[in-house]
């Protein structure tokens, strides 16, 4: 399914308590993980859940938690660091990594999670494709924090205090840690082959800030 026919079958989907579109299965697994929305999102669009790259052929899904007015709650993660990690350290060029694939076209799909989960509901979508007019100026952000970023965990491992990748922040692109522990009970620390050690005692992920979302809004009303 490309992006584009998915932002239009949503339309049909918007303001509809999810105790409307999905089944009480559904429902009773949403309950135990709030985080599957975006696959019953997935679910109702048709779209069969894989960990192929990409979730439409042309692009990316990212739904998101937010109040019944579309302001966000949440950031909005985007992607993995530890397969990347000395992507980043070597600092090449935005558009040939992994990052840039993953956001160059989105979907954009906020979730008012207010109330039960039977009361939750879609709101209108953004296709924020970065090849249109309206939403290219969003790569320029977007290189400059990248560049800001690869710089920080540079940093953070040639001269901090630990020598271990941190937060690092742009204007709308952050990196921070992201990991659960596996079951020995310990969480997944990166590798990096540049450095030959381990540059962190976690995994990390790259996430779109609330700011990102302000500033797509803002675009989609112009």
């Amino acid at each position: 399914m490309k992006l584009e026919e998915a932002n239009q079958a949503l339309t049909h989907l918007v303001n509809i308590p999810f105790g409307q579109l999905f089944s009480q299965k559904n429902l009773s697994e949403l309950r135990r993980n709030k985080g599957k929305a975006g696959q019953l999102l997935e679910l109702a669009l048709g779209l069969h859940l894989s960990n192929t790259n990409l979730d439409f052929e042309d692009g990316e899904l990212k739904s998101n938690k937010c109040d019944k007015l579309g302001d966000p709650l949440e950031t909005i993660f985007i992607t993995q660091v530890s397969n990347m990690v000395d992507e980043l350290f070597h600092n090449i060029p935005f558009e040939k990594t992994h990052l840039f694939e993953k956001i160059r076209n989105i979907l954009y799909v906020p979730v008012c999670k207010e109330g039960n989960p039977e009361e939750w509901f879609f709101l209108p979508s953004i296709h924020v494709d970065t090849q249109t007019d309206r939403f290219a100026p969003l790569l320029n952000i977007w290189q400059n924090d990248y560049e800001t970023i690869c710089k920080k965990l540079k940093n953070d491992v040639e001269h901090g205090s630990d020598h271990c990748i941190h937060t690092a922040n742009g204007e709308q692109l952050q990196i921070r840690s992201k990991d659960s522990k596996n079951k020995s009970g310990l969480y997944n620390p990166i590798f990096s082959t540049t450095y030959g050690r381990y540059v962190s005692n976690k995994n990390y992920a790259f996430y779109f800030q609330r700011s990102f979302i302000s500033t797509i809004k803002k675009l989609a009303n112009r």
